[in-house]
């Protein structure tokens, strides 16, 4: 007897392999360490991340591979068949960077020369400091010529072609650059010691709302830091300004001196709030988030140091997840 053709049903496609294009290393690398450290709280101590960013990296490489990884429900620890591959495929990506690195390390002796790195104040950054040891380690003959200016100066010049690479804000692509995201800047509202609100427990929005601000000079619609003025003008503030200035260090002053309110970057506050200095009002989170690339011309001819630099340190960003890089 025939069977009826009608009775059959098409067997479901099986899960496509994932490609090679859509594998991201840090992901591997992330994954590595949970393996290696036992455990996702332990991971992220060692990769200086939080534990919900090692467990979200968890999830994306379960979700690229396409199956289970490990188990880890009531102290249990115990990769799947399919984690015991990629975390033999993992072990053995790291052995060839590591062999890249060391085989690049040696051709570094040839590089020599200056190398000129335009950069916006105060980037506070172990990885950064780290790479910049690497960096030297490697290409010991090179010379830095670093210079700090405003993040506007810095893209007028990279425009210009006056200089190659620089650190800096860049709120949205300017024709002609390129760019590479380095560090994101959580903005946060504080008041200084001697400003009234320093002593209050709890801080109403009403009584932000009619507070003096101290204010970057950049910080105006179109410029670096617009992104605060959009939130201020959002909400409504209707002090004054009570002083501006291009240098954090500055406002930090005057915020201090209870001048007025203002926002400040998280991570380059966290001692002075600990000394007492500074206090974060709370509105629920960051008021701004604001990004600091590496961005250079596209079109200017780099000498052979600025072409290490940049080659360096574009690998240092796909290594080291952004979570990392902000002290």
């Amino acid at each position: 007897m025939n069977a009826d053709p009608a009775s059959f049903r098409p067997l479901p496609p099986a899960p496509a392999a994932p490609s090679s294009e859509r594998m991201d290393w840090n992901l591997l690398r992330t994954f590595m360490f949970v393996v290696q450290e036992r455990g996702v709280g332990r991971a992220a101590a060692t990769l200086c991340l939080s534990q919900p960013a090692v467990s979200q990296a968890l999830r994306r490489l379960e979700e690229t591979v396409g199956g289970v990884l490990l188990h880890r429900r009531h102290g249990e620890f115990r990769l799947t068949p399919l984690g015991e591959e990629i975390y033999a495929v993992a072990r053995e990506m790291y052995g060839m960077v590591a062999r890249i690195d060391g085989a690049a390390g040696q051709a570094g002796e040839d590089v020599a020369g200056s190398l000129r790195l335009l950069l916006m104040s105060r980037v506070q950054s172990v990885a950064y400091d780290d790479f910049l040891a690497y960096f030297h380690r490697r290409y010991p003959r090179v010379e830095f010529r670093i210079e700090v200016m405003q993040s506007a100066a810095i893209l007028d010049a990279l425009a210009k072609g006056s200089s190659a690479l620089g650190l800096c804000l860049c709120r949205k692509p300017v024709e002609k650059l390129e760019r590479r995201l380095f560090l994101r800047h959580r903005y946060v509202i504080v008041c200084g010691r001697h400003h009234p609100l320093f002593g209050q427990r709890n801080v109403s929005m009403a009584e932000l709302l009619v507070q003096n601000f101290v204010c970057f000079a950049s910080d105006q619609l179109g410029d670096t830091l617009s992104p605060l003025t959009v939130f201020r003008d959002q909400q409504g503030f209707t002090g004054h300004i009570a002083g501006t200035s291009p240098h954090v260090e500055e406002i930090r002053r005057m915020v201090v001196a209870g001048v007025g309110l203002s926002f400040l970057p998280e991570h380059l506050i966290r001692q002075d709030v600990a000394d007492g200095q500074l206090k974060v009002l709370p509105l629920g989170g960051p008021v701004a988030e604001i990004d600091v690339f590496l961005t250079w011309h596209r079109q200017r001819k780099l000498t052979v140091p600025e072409q290490a630099f940049l080659a360096s340190f574009e690998r240092f960003l796909q290594r080291v997840p952004l979570e990392a890089r902000t002290a």
